[in-house]
């Protein structure tokens, strides 16, 4: 009898566990297929076509159809009829509501910047820094073209600030074309909002360098700053590579400055470049930078690859040169330029662009530092205000190819800067 009432115990236990656990299966089924569902959905809204539009906001709905039309232009081939440009690609809220000619203060001073997929996921720190308009151009080649392309758009289409200041710009080769990437769930299903974007960006941090790029494709660096600055609707201009980032609050102390002291037609504003230890935290202020520098975690740009190419900066001068009371940014210094100096500068957009021969390593911001040089612009130091480079830069980490390219562009260095000759025949300048 007691053994009897113990197995009828069992069985109700043993019975009440089987519903829990179907109940479970029913549960965890269910929550599988919303999720599905919800999944189809955020894909459907994110690249769907006239079904979608019907749940749509409509100021998504318009974002999608300017990227369809941008994509449907074809692109432009640039002056070497090797690269196909998608010029504008994706428009930021600011330029797309700009009335042409005018500037509001958040636009008188743009930054440009470029890069490969692989490294657009530093987009969301440079962003949190600057939050001020961004020209973005990306080169991307093979199955990345519509990678790219798709996670380009997801940026703008889920990230507000990116959707408010970004604008993006596509380059790949000529006999490549973008494509709005409808029937592609395996790739972007999971995309749902602004961190699983950068989330998938973060897969392909470290797929190649910019510069190792699969089939011997040439990073067209020249060509991409021209299409990132030639993308900035604003009065000034600041190029910096994507893994860099300037210091805080640049924006507003140079509307500041420049409201003070109107710059003169020839002359750009040089922002001393250093590069930071990896695990440190990028410093906002030249307070924080200067305490860095002084134990050696932050150094001069290039310090251990190309002194000579940072040197003229001075250094030296720039730490101990003092900011006044006030602590508003001014210009510490004016310098001529000298052989092989390749400073990052803010300038009007009536500079001289970047020769776009110039392809992979070497040669490609010291040829443009040395045209603006022989077209007779000054060089005007900034007192605080300066641009690091994300990890030190070492012998041996580069892409295996760098020598070899480095030579080749040194030959066409000679030849442009005889060019120049030419171009500038009333200049008694030379480099």
């Amino acid at each position: 009898m007691h053994l009897s009432k113990k197995c009828s115990v069992f069985k109700v236990v043993l019975s009440a566990l089987l519903i829990v656990a179907l109940l479970q299966l029913i549960y965890l089924s269910f929550l599988s297929r919303f999720h599905g569902k919800q999944q189809r959905y955020r894909y459907s809204e994110l690249f769907g076509g006239s079904a979608a539009k019907k749940n749509a906001h409509p100021e998504k709905n318009t974002r999608k159809e300017r990227l369809r039309y941008s994509l449907s232009t074809g692109g432009i081939f640039d002056n070497s009829g090797q690269y196909r440009v998608y010029k504008n690609l994706i428009k930021s809220d600011f330029t797309t509501n700009q009335v042409p000619g005018s500037h509001s203060n958040s636009g008188i001073l743009t930054l440009a910047t470029h890069t490969t997929i692989n490294n657009l996921h530093h987009l969301d720190s440079l962003l949190e820094r600057w939050q001020n308009p961004l020209s973005v151009a990306i080169f991307a080649h093979g199955e990345d073209v519509k990678f790219a392309t798709a996670l380009a758009y997801a940026l703008s289409f889920f990230c507000p600030q990116i959707q408010a200041l970004v604008d993006f710009h596509l380059i790949c080769l000529s006999g490549e074309t973008a494509s709005f990437p409808e029937q592609d769930q395996e790739h972007f299903a999971g995309l749902e909002d602004c961190a699983s974007v950068f989330s998938r960006l973060e897969t392909h941090r470290d797929k190649y360098q910019n510069y190792a790029i699969s089939g011997n494709v040439s990073y067209p660096n020249n060509l991409l700053r021209n299409v990132a600055r030639g993308g900035a609707e604003s009065s000034y201009v600041l190029v910096i590579d994507i893994d860099m980032m300037p210091s805080a609050d640049l924006h507003q102390q140079f509307l500041a400055m420049i409201r003070r002291r109107p710059p003169a037609s020839d002359e750009v504003f040089v922002l001393p470049a250093f590069e930071i230890r990896h695990a440190r935290k990028i410093p906002s202020t030249k307070a924080e930078l200067v305490q860095l520098y002084q134990v050696g975690e932050v150094r001069p740009f290039y310090e251990e690859l190309c002194p000579r190419c940072q040197a003229p900066t001075n250094y030296s001068r720039w730490v101990n040169s003092h900011v006044r009371e006030t602590g508003s940014l001014e210009v510490a210094y004016t310098l001529n330029w000298v052989d092989p100096w390749e400073p990052f500068y803010i300038g009007p957009p009536t500079v001289p662009l970047y020769d776009e021969n110039f392809k992979q390593y070497g040669f490609n911001r010291i040829s443009q530092a040395c045209e603006l040089h022989v077209a007779g612009y000054r060089f005007s130091v900034l007192s605080s205000a300066f641009v690091v480079h994300r990890g030190f830069k070492i012998q041996g980490e580069f892409h295996a190819k760098k020598e070899e390219e480095n030579k080749q562009n040194r030959v066409l260095f000679r030849s442009f800067k005889e060019g120049l000759k030419t171009k500038y025949p009333s200049s008694t300048r030379r480099c």
